[in-house]
């Protein structure tokens, strides 16, 4: 039998992977029938210009997973009776092709029509990505994380994260939570006083799901993340905007009607100003005057390499008013979407019932070995490699923005990995980063992070975690032209 196929050598994919899958797929879909014999190894890695001992290793895996039988001097022959439950080689029925189908029609909420900050895919071909939230896979230690991968997968690490854990989280990242990080913010929690969820923003669906109906109000920063945002939208809340200035959120009576009031106070989202230790203390007063609860997004704690670190607004808290959100993408990876909140041990409770509503927990095998990463030194190790290469691209963006950009943006106090940037106020962002893409810049425009019928289309965001040090002060460079050619 001669098989043809193409195998794609910059896909970055290895080779014994596409080469199993295009079999595995043949397999599937009838194309290759049971018993039917597959070209010998030399034939096949003949065929595809690859290694003979490529093709045996596939082959041999194929085996080890009964698609495969291996007769000796004869061959390899297909070993899988596709017609076992399998519905890969049937004719697709003819389905009619609307605009809208009937389960449109019986929608009761359309959340793609809600206001988002858009960010393209492909942000990676660009040379000057100023792009937010993402890194630079180059200071990733990825020994280090394959070695923690492999010893979740040892044998007795196996027995309990291949187990449906319902409810609960896997008890070592709760530990590690609690004695490591936690602390770092002036937090101290205890194990049912924390619940593990799919990333920050999970977690913040997750308390507006809870605390928040149609009859709420909710005061939220503006501009503010509008993720959230949406959250509390699809609850039906009332969304009162509460400004902020160099300080962070203004502190003052506009709150005192507010169910819940949403804050990023170590670094206010997206204008990146920290939140004064007074204003702390005042909204916390207020919040027991005024009767009101408070969510704290603590999005970039680990990214504070220039100013004395003030306490999480949680480690303040005397009254059980503050709920506390926080995650490990800004100094793992995004992908990763592992996030965590810290509250009372019954609301906690009633947040544990309603995510096993959702999908019971986080995928076992990620905590355990982010449990790992954390408690064999590793995090620390990354955290600090990351201080010191943000604050060299933090101060390189300061020069290069001060000389480029002039009064365009205030250096973040707190750190971050971002900048924010206020554009001439006839300037369209959105246009501009049209116009910047077509020369390699890659910029964030910011009007969907405000809230109102009139938000200001100037304003956008400069990230530096995703880019390149050495081609930081270019890209500013290029940008400033740019704008000044736009403008």
């Amino acid at each position: 039998m001669e098989i043809l196929f193409k195998i794609h050598r910059e896909s970055g994919e290895s080779l014994t992977n596409q080469i199993r899958q295009k079999l595995v797929s043949a397999i599937l879909d009838g194309s290759l029938s049971t018993g039917a014999q597959l070209p010998s190894t030399r034939m096949l890695s003949r065929s595809l210009k690859v290694s003979r001992n490529t093709v045996v290793q596939v082959y041999e895996s194929m085996v080890a997973d009964g698609f495969l039988t291996a007769h000796n001097r004869s061959g390899y022959y297909i070993n899988f009776d596709n017609k076992s439950g399998w519905i890969n080689n049937q004719k697709r029925p003819s389905v009619k092709k609307n605009d809208q189908s009937p389960w449109t029609n019986k929608l009761k909420f359309y959340p793609s029509h809600q206001t988002y900050i858009e960010k393209p895919l492909d942000w990676q071909i660009y040379p000057y990505p100023f792009i937010y939230g993402q890194i630079d896979t180059s200071l990733f230690p990825l020994s280090t994380w394959r070695e923690c991968t492999r010893l979740a997968l040892a044998k007795n690490a196996m027995d309990e994260c291949t187990c449906d854990a319902i409810y609960e989280d896997d008890p070592s990242l709760v530990e590690q939570i609690c004695t490591k990080l936690l602390p770092r913010r002036g937090v101290f929690a205890s194990p049912d006083e924390v619940l593990i969820t799919l990333g920050a923003q999970n977690a913040l669906y997750l308390a507006a799901a809870l605390t928040t109906s149609g009859k709420s109000t909710v005061g939220m920063e503006n501009p503010g993340y509008s993720d959230v945002r949406n959250a509390f939208l699809r609850q039906q809340a009332l969304i009162k905007p509460i400004p902020v200035d160099r300080n962070g959120l203004i502190v003052d009576d506009a709150l005192d009607d507010c169910d819940i009031v949403y804050t990023t106070p170590s670094h206010q989202y997206p204008t990146t100003a920290t939140l004064s230790l007074e204003r702390r203390e005042e909204l916390l007063a207020r919040s027991v005057q005024s009767d009101f609860l408070i969510l704290e997004d603590d999005y970039e704690n680990e990214t504070n390499f220039v100013d004395e670190t003030i306490p999480a607004l949680k480690s303040l808290d005397r009254n059980n008013r503050v709920l506390y959100v926080s995650s490990l993408s800004k100094s793992l990876f995004p992908g990763l979407r592992i996030g965590y909140m810290v509250g009372p041990v019954d609301f906690i409770k009633e947040a544990r019932s309603l995510r096993r509503q959702m999908y019971r927990h986080p995928p076992a095998n990620n905590q355990r070995t982010t449990s790992l990463f954390i408690s064999l030194g590793h995090y620390d190790s990354l955290v600090k490699r990351l201080h010191e290469e943000y604050k060299e691209r933090w101060q390189i963006m300061k020069d290069a923005l001060s000389e480029h950009l002039p009064e365009s943006t205030t250096a973040p106090t707190f750190g971050g990995t971002s900048y924010w940037v206020k554009a001439p106020g006839h300037v369209n962002a959105t246009s501009l980063a049209v116009t910047a893409m077509q020369r390699g810049v890659v910029i964030e425009p910011c009007e969907a992070l405000f809230y109102g019928a009139r938000a200001p289309k100037n304003y956008f965001r400069l990230g530096y975690s995703s880019i390149k040090t050495e081609r930081i002060e270019e890209g500013i460079k290029l940008l400033a032209v740019t704008l000044r050619e736009f403008v």
